[in-house]
């Protein structure tokens, strides 16, 4: 199996991953993690996401647009997740 990761779908699969993790800073902003973390686990679960996830679901989301909703979802995910696992203020 030949790995080959075109430019362009990597940088779609960060800024869509970072705008997720943007997104869950907004959902839950007792637990956020801050605008940097956040984006940061995003991109790093978007890429994760698309890489991973983006080949195995055919039909309507295949192609970019779905590879970067793919990304979104996921790196939506992760800060929610790390969030959760964030410990409370004393």
């Amino acid at each position: 199996m030949e790995v080959f990761v075109d430019v362009t779908t990597l940088l779609i699969q960060l800024v869509s991953g970072a705008a997720g993790g943007n997104i869950a800073g907004l959902l839950n902003k007792a637990k956020s993690l801050g605008p940097l973390l956040n984006s940061v686990l995003g991109a790093i679960g978007g890429v994760g996401g698309g890489q991973l996830i983006g080949p195995h679901l055919g039909g309507a989301l295949s192609g970019t647009a779905g590879n970067a909703v793919i990304s979104a979802v996921v790196g939506l995910l992760l800060p929610l997740i790390g969030g959760m696992l964030k410990k409370k203020p004393a």
